[in-house]
């Protein structure tokens, strides 16, 4: 039966041991970190060798991943559940960095051109970290546009 509620720290752990069934029965060796993000969002990471597998082309593997992980911490718990990321050997770390000196060139492109420039479409937590980039820099700002799956930013010039 599900707990009432869990705490933060509770919905961490809970994912961690998911997770662990779930790499060793797909034969995978890794270690666990937990980290508390902020007031609502655990972190999971997981870090060890050959894991690319368990990442997939372009995170897919990682995203379905983590939706599992979230359905098991739901089940978990009759309330509400807060945030919960997973990450498999620094992947998500190494996208946001990618994803942010991406953006940061075409923020310079805009600024100079003077032009608006649409990006090709992109999950939401990537959505994100672009537009937080380009909201910590001067000279353009963004929106969204279209509809899921298709959804996309358009990096526009501040007049």
């Amino acid at each position: 039966m599900a707990e009432a509620s869990l705490t933060l720290e509770e919905q961490g752990e809970a994912a961690r041991a998911f997770l662990s069934g779930l790499f060793d029965a797909f034969g995978y060796e890794a270690t666990f970190d937990v980290e508390l993000r902020d007031a609502e969002t655990v972190e999971v990471r997981a870090h060890g060798d050959n894991l690319g597998l368990l990442v997939g082309p372009r995170g897919a593997t990682l995203a379905a991943v983590q939706d599992l992980t979230r359905t098991f911490v739901q089940r978990q718990s009759e309330a509400r559940t807060d945030r919960v990321l997973v990450d498999i050997a620094g992947y998500r770390e190494k996208r946001t960095a990618a994803l942010q000196r991406f953006t940061t060139g075409i923020v310079e492109e805009v600024v100079a051109s003077g032009e608006e420039r649409a990006l090709e479409p992109m999950g939401a937590a990537d959505r994100k970290v672009v537009h937080d980039t380009v909201n910590s820099l001067a000279g353009a700002r963004t929106r969204s546009e279209g509809v899921e799956p298709r959804r996309y930013i358009v990096i526009e010039p501040v007049r």
